[in-house]
């Protein structure tokens, strides 16, 4: 697991969290969520920039992602190793 960035904003009404990136993310890459009392771990389905819907995104970008669990500003985002 290496980490790939950070929930800068969580939507509680939608499920979406907003992620700060470090490192790259694509569509189908398996993720951890950590911090605070819920930790989990899901594949990420669609992510999408500016409200347009992408397939890779790297250091720098901000990304929605619908997430499985609420999770808290502040949380870590970690890539799974396949």
């Amino acid at each position: 697991m290496k980490p790939i960035g950070k929930i800068t904003h969580y939507y509680d009404k939608i499920g979406v969290a907003i992620i700060e990136l470090s490192g790259d993310l694509k569509v189908g890459d398996k993720i951890k969520i950590e911090g605070g009392k819920n930790e989990f771990d899901q594949t990420v389905e669609e992510m999408q920039v500016d409200h347009k819907s992408v397939n890779t995104a790297g250091p720098g970008d901000v990304v929605g992602i619908k997430v499985a669990e609420k999770t808290r500003e502040g949380a870590l985002v970690l890539k799974l190793e396949e």
